[in-house]
């Protein structure tokens, strides 16, 4: 092939905010760095560009039908395959459901098991319904050669809804930065940073960050939180909650378990205020529901931070108990949490527990997966390519 390899993206948006679409564009950047022999387009309906990578990433729009609902997963599909179909490309790797991708990464669930499973809904929509649809015509016409799980907690999931031929499913982990992991911020440096969001200057500090506190966990983390002052009440702690949520509905749920006085809700802040934060913090918590991965996972381990998280996040499959964090399978057994939260929190732990999560976050690169994910992408171009 004399041509450079032509790769195209798909995503609804790229690089906005968090998860799949942060996942997309760090991968995506990191891909183009590493293969000059790879022309990459991004097939998205937002997207914001990395100036860097503007003589290297050519991006096409794609519509979006938003309304009626039900239309958005069907139409982000049909424009998406149409535009891709008039260029032309040996490889097509989707972050999203559409038709006929060559690989598809697995950013959530089977859309029926989410809906069902996870949200708990009895009927499911006509929204619902039409993108387990796609999902499902996209899976089992056979023309999609791999699927991309996140976590072993997705593929597991994946493989029973849908029985495809499990060396098709590969797990390619997210990764980090490694000029994002940071060593421990002088103690000034720490107590500026408390000072700043009136938190107090010693006490252990555990962070949580997130947009969704239902289903991150914040109730049965207050809970245990609570249950913890019960059982040591001679253990300091303070919880500084990070995002924007019903800030009226925890700081209630707070003052009810009898910890409002150890919490602190800081709202929206800065990703430049949120590395602060971390750089302050001792813990990092989150007792999901569920999470396909989990980034914030991982963004907390590269600034020092053990983890305590749910069994229901597949960023444990990073995590060595006991070690740079520990797992919390049941989440409602507030005694439990409180146990572990405890032995978290004791000084002789947390120290080697930093070292130990710094380490974790720097053999997690967004090189290695891209490294990886180039490979998948040179067996499809060869399998495609006349002998």
């Amino acid at each position: 092939m004399n041509r450079p390899c032509r790769i195209a993206v798909v995503v609804p948006k790229y690089g906005l905010v968090g998860g799949a679409e942060g996942f997309a564009a760090a991968l995506t950047e990191r891909l183009s760095l590493d293969n000059p022999a790879f022309e990459i387009h991004v097939f998205a309906n937002r997207w914001q560009q990395d100036t860097e990578t503007a003589e290297r990433i050519f991006f096409h729009h794609v519509p979006i039908i938003s309304f009626p609902r039900f239309l958005k997963t069907i139409s982000f599909a049909f424009f998406a395959e149409r535009a891709i179909a008039k260029i032309g490309f040996d490889v097509v790797h989707s972050h999203d459901r559409i038709f006929r991708p060559d690989i598809y990464t697995m950013h959530g669930l089977p859309h029926r098991v989410w809906a069902k499973e996870i949200r708990k809904k009895r009927r499911l929509s006509l929204f619902d319904l039409s993108t387990a649809w796609v999902e499902k015509r996209m899976v089992n016409d056979g023309f999609c050669r791999y699927f991309l799980a996140v976590s072993h907690l997705t593929r597991d999931i994946f493989l029973k809804e849908y029985p495809v031929d499990p060396t098709s499913a590969p797990l390619i982990y997210p990764g980090i930065d490694p000029a994002a992991v940071n060593a421990r911020r002088p103690d000034a440096d720490r107590r500026e940073i408390r000072w700043k969001y009136g938190l107090p200057p010693t006490a252990p500090l555990i962070i949580f960050v997130s947009m969704n506190f239902d289903i991150k966990g914040l109730d049965p983390l207050l809970v245990g939180l609570g249950k913890l002052k019960q059982l040591h009440p001679e253990q300091p702690f303070h919880l500084m909650v990070v995002g924007r949520d019903n800030l009226p509905k925890y700081g209630e749920e707070a003052r009810k378990v009898g910890v409002s006085d150890h919490v602190t809700f800081a709202g929206e802040v800065s990703r430049e205020d949120i590395d602060d934060i971390y750089a302050a913090g001792d813990l990092y918590a989150m007792l999901s529901k569920f999470d396909t991965f989990g980034m914030v996972v991982l963004e907390a381990m590269a600034k020092g931070l053990p983890v305590v998280i749910s069994g229901n996040v597949g960023a444990k499959d990073l995590v060595r108990e006991g070690v740079n964090g520990f797992i919390i399978e049941n989440t409602r057994d507030a005694e439990n949490v409180a146990r572990v939260l405890y032995n978290a929190l004791q000084e002789d732990i947390l120290a080697p527990m930093s070292t130990a999560a710094r380490q974790t976050a720097l053999e997690y690169t967004w090189e290695r997966s891209a490294r990886q994910v180039a490979d998948i992408y040179r067996k499809i171009i060869d399998r495609k390519t006349p002998k």
